[in-house]
Formats: structure tokens, sequence, C-alpha cells
């Protein structure tokens, strides 16, 4: 595997699935992989359990980390062409990608949507310029529309939380104060259309995910009828992502706290689990009561982390 940006990339997700088991019994078991080899993480955006959790992965693999805070100890970078660069901008993308690619094997990338412009949030500007101009392998370790490392560490804690062979799973969304992207919703979307789940989303108008994600699932605006019989609760806040009203792309439409998951929420389903990709504005996204119910998943989800990135990075040393 040499770039890792959406579910795609896995492949058969039965065996993903049965490689994260494998390693999650022994951590260390292809030590030997990464000798010699090292991964860059390069962070345009605050992070923490990506941060943490791809560190600790490379490690698991034997290679050495290098981590780079663009906007922290680094000249700052300009990533528009033909700018007369006479501001605060030292420095400009397409030098310094092929630059910090000749100190590393593996890159990973977390640069986040801007919310302005929609055609340069869903081209992945940034991204895409680092697959390009690297000649290295790259992974997204968020992007402006996709958070593959998240979702596949949620599909690995459903596997190994599911009750029933196939279960019914609803991404809610939830009120937040500030806008957020959709880079969770849509990577969760992706690949939960892709796994042995009845998937559902909800969400209020206005709020649809580009179809690229979404492909032909149930949609439901009432959450209280989507929520039935549900066997995982997955809340997440997004912005409008501009589908249906372009001009409204980035914004807040509602801040409607009847959408906030509670305990009469979750009383509608079958006993489900709840998830949140964390971190999580309490009593906003989601209750006390129901973040810190033993139905709560929100801890060894984000524990999962190390493990998809695990198996990420093994695949991306076994092809170079």
């Amino acid at each position: 595997m040499r770039y890792y940006t959406n579910v795609k990339d896995l492949g058969d997700l039965n065996l993903a699935l049965a490689e994260a088991s494998e390693i999650k019994k022994d951590r260390y078991k292809f030590e030997a992989l990464g000798k010699h080899n090292t991964c860059l993480l390069i962070f345009f955006n605050n992070s923490l359990r990506t941060r943490l959790s791809t560190q600790k992965a490379a490690r698991n693999l034997g290679m050495d980390v290098i981590v780079l805070d663009v906007n922290q100890g680094a000249w700052k970078l300009e990533t528009e062409r033909g700018v007369i660069m006479d501001g605060d901008k030292s420095e400009h993308l397409l030098e310094a990608i092929p630059v910090m690619a000749s100190y590393c094997d593996i890159i990973g990338v977390r640069s986040f949507a801007g919310l302005t412009n929609r055609d340069d949030d869903y081209t992945e500007k940034v991204l895409t310029e680092f697959i390009k101009y690297s000649g290295k392998p790259v992974f997204s370790m968020e992007a402006a529309t996709g958070h593959p490392l998240q979702a596949f560490a949620d599909l690995i804690t459903i596997e190994e939380y599911k009750r029933k062979d196939r279960p019914k799973v609803v991404l809610t969304w939830a009120p937040h104060p500030r806008a957020l992207p959709q880079a969770v919703p849509n990577s969760f979307s992706d690949f939960m259309n892709e796994a042995d789940v009845d998937f559902v989303i909800t969400h209020p108008h206005g709020y649809e995910l580009d179809e690229k994600f979404v492909r032909g699932a149930n949609v439901e605006y009432d959450q209280m009828k989507a929520f039935q019989g549900a066997d995982f609760i997955y809340a997440k806040n997004w912005s409008c992502p501009g589908v249906t009203t372009p001009e409204d792309y980035g914004k807040i439409l509602s801040k409607d706290m009847s959408w906030t998951v509670d305990t009469a929420h979750m009383a509608a389903t079958n006993d489900a689990f709840f998830m949140h990709c964390l971190p999580v504005r309490r009593n906003m996204i989601v209750s006390d009561d129901v973040i810190e119910a033993p139905t709560s998943l929100v801890i060894p989800e984000a524990a999962n982390r190390e493990i998809s990135a695990t198996v990420v990075l093994k695949r991306m040393l076994e092809a170079l």
C-alpha cells in the first residue's frame, strides 16, 4: 500500500480486521519491519490522539519518528501558486515537500479543511500536493474531507463489541458551538458503507453529506426514528457540507440542543454502545450520563487508533 486516504486503499476489510486483531495480540510482532526507516509526521493542525497513537504505531514497527508542527518552530508555508511572497510566509510548500521527503521513508499529513472554499477542501489540496511532489508513500492523519485512521479504528471497535453479525449503526449529527469539518463523518460513512452493517445517517435538513461518502445509505431526518433498534450510536457534529446549498458551505445552520445524545435518546436503541472520536463537548454532543455509561466506547475506540495506524504503516513498509 503506497497511499492511505480512504477505505478502498485497505482492500478487503475482513483481511484488514484480521490483521488488526493479530497486531493487537502482539503489537511488536513486526518490530523488525521498520528498522532503519523513518516516519515523518507533519501537523498543520492540533492533535492529541492522532499524534500519540501514530508515533506509538511507528515505534511498534521499529521505525524512527520525526514530528513537525508546521505552525510552531518551522517557517510559515505558502500553499498558493502565483503569490508574491512579501508577507510573513518565508517558504513555499512546493520546495518544503521534497526537502522534507528527503529525510524520511513514509510521510503522514494532518491538514484540516479551511471551510471557506469547498472546491479547495474537496480536492484535498494539501494532501494531494504531498502525494504528487514528495515521491514517498503518504497517509492521511486527517485531511480536509476525510479521517481514515479514525474510521478504521471505529470499524475495529465495532467488530470487537458487536453482539450480532449485522449490527445497526447510526451516525447522528449533534450540536456544537463552532463550525467543524465533515472529515470524520465522511470517513465513517465511507467505511460503514463497505462494512457488513445496517447503516443509517441522521441529521437536520441542510447537513447532507457528499454523495461519494453517503453512497445510497439510509438518511433519516427524524433522529429518534433513526435511533430505534440501533446497536451503535456514533455522534459527531459537522458544519454544512454545501451539497444542496453551496453558499452555506462551512456554516452552522443549527444549534438545536434536542439533537444532543442523552439517556432519552439511548432508551430508543437496542441498548446501544455510544461512540465518538473525541475530543467531545459534553452536554452539547452527548450528556454526562451517556458518555460515562458502561456502554460508552470512547476510550477503547481511541485506544484502537494505535492499532489502525500500525496496520496502515505495516502495509506501507511491506510495499517499500
